[in-house]
């Protein structure tokens, strides 16, 4: 027999979070960034960088189809991806430095997931109004011409704005005027239009719908983020001491003589918080240190009178010694600390490394591969020759003639296949694989099966820049 009560649900349903417009120097700070990195992203691949005509002009392109990024005057070979592991490492040293230092200041002020909710809700606020009439204007059950509206015109821009965001992306894949002009012709890849497709409708979303939840539940650096920090850690936190017990605002003498704290129950800080949170619960995975809230505390302490901080960035112990009198620590005495400074020390070295691979790598590199199928070959004149695949690249913005020799067995001589010369062109910014035979005459190679060390040259006939690889030569005497 069926059981006649349903299981209950495990899952609760969200509940849209609607934050109230708010003004101060962390709301300031926010729209400053949010600027700067917007219009770092959907700018940047249409600045010009002139490398010469063979190479293409744009400042940051990642040429996937010539395996090659370029960044301003820096361009990255396939073989140098170690350059991009580094850039990898400093990425996530810097996490934890700043969140070590200052808690998840990355996701309150920078994660692509804020700026593009933050403005999302920009545009919501825009087109709705504030707090108060976006929600009545979700609780309204009537579907009116009025609601229709702006619900259509608050989606479309959304979805303009998700096209914009995908749209700039393979931009940084391909030249973007060209691909600009195939994109409204229809002459584009199709990876390129599924690309687009996919990040407009995960940036509508995750910016328009999910919001918080992606940060909450999808993202794993809240989980993360504990082992990065310690009772120095300044984070967003309220000073309990202080604010409790909280109240309504009391203007006459006889409230004015019962016990209470500087919070007023206003519930300011949180109608500001983008992920619908009360601070004043204490430290809570969900908050991505946004700083609203001290925004909004500070002003509603400015109106009533009252010293400002009753919501700050504080550590633990600062917290603390607060609640026995004690004035809080220099904020460098929280910042420089040894965790801190072990994650600075290791995010310069890591930095300094890459600068000086970056200025001593040279504009002319080989790699040898012995060909081993056969090993050696003995010609009719009794010589031996061994068959070698070297490629040659060129890094120059023109083509260049490289010269080919050994050292190490005075015996050998180099022979290139295709050409009766030692030197061979090697076009601009390219890799040239040529084949090469090394010979050794009759009666030098030893009786006995060995392996001779030499080394191959190449030679820039230009400017006399060399580079080489170190081999063997196989083969015995008859």
């Amino acid at each position: 027999m069926s059981d006649s009560n349903p299981a209950p649900s495990l899952y609760q349903a969200r509940e849209p979070i609607f934050p109230k417009r708010v003004s101060g120097p962390f709301r300031n700070l926010k729209w400053i960034i949010m600027a700067v990195t917007l219009g770092i992203y959907y700018l940047t691949p249409w600045i010009r960088w002139d490398r010469g005509p063979s190479l293409p002009d744009q400042a940051v392109l990642l040429d996937l189809a010539n395996r090659r990024f370029y960044f301003f005057w820096i361009e990255i070979w396939p073989h140098e991806f170690y350059f991009v592991a580094g850039l990898l490492i400093m990425a996530g040293l810097g996490l934890f430095l700043f969140t070590s230092a200052l808690g998840r200041v990355w996701c309150g002020y920078a994660c692509p997931q804020t700026v593009w909710t933050d403005l999302y809700i920009l545009v919501e606020r825009w087109i709705e109004g504030d707090r108060n009439a976006r929600l009545r204007l979700h609780h309204q059950k009537k579907l009116d011409f009025r609601k229709v509206r702006l619900r259509l015109t608050k989606w479309v821009s959304w979805l303009l704005i998700g096209l914009a965001t995908g749209g700039a992306w393979v931009f940084y894949f391909a030249d973007a005027p060209t691909l600009l002009v195939d994109l409204i012709t229809g002459n584009a890849h199709p990876i390129a239009y599924t690309t687009m497709a996919v990040l407009t409708l995960t940036t509508f979303f995750f910016g328009g719908f999910a919001r918080e939840q992606i940060c909450i539940y999808a993202c794993p650096w809240p989980r993360i983020q504990a082992a990065m920090m310690d009772e120095d850690t300044l984070v967003v936190g309220y000073r309990e001491w202080r604010g409790e017990p909280r109240g309504k605002l009391r203007k006459t003498a006889d409230q004015a003589a019962e016990p209470q704290g500087d919070c007023i129950d206003c519930m300011a800080c949180v109608n500001v918080c983008p992920v619908g949170i009360d601070i004043r619960d204490g430290q809570q995975m969900e908050c991505i240190t946004c700083a609203l809230c001290i925004d909004a505390c500070d002003d509603m302490m400015a109106k009533i009178g009252k010293p400002r901080g009753l919501i700050d960035y504080m550590a633990v112990s600062d917290e603390t010694d607060g609640r026995v009198g004690q004035e809080p620590r220099n904020i460098w005495k929280h910042i420089l600390r040894p965790r801190t400074i072990m994650y600075t020390v290791m995010w310069l070295l890591v930095g300094f490394g890459l600068v000086f691979a970056l200025f001593i790598r040279p504009d002319i590199e080989l790699t040898v591969a012995p060909v081993r199928n056969p090993t050696y070959v003995v010609l009719s004149d009794g010589s031996v020759r061994n068959t070698y695949d070297v490629r040659l690249r060129n890094k120059h913005g023109e083509e260049r003639q490289f010269q080919l020799s050994v050292t190490g067995d005075a015996t050998l001589r180099v022979q290139l296949e295709g050409t009766p010369y030692a030197s061979v062109p090697v076009p601009a910014n390219a890799a040239h694989l040529q084949r090469v035979y090394v010979i050794s005459p009759k009666g030098t190679v030893p009786s006995t099966s060995s392996a001779i060390p030499f080394r191959i040259w190449v030679e820039d006939n230009a400017n006399g820049e060399r580079a080489y690889r170190d081999t063997t030569f196989n083969g015995k005497e008859n």
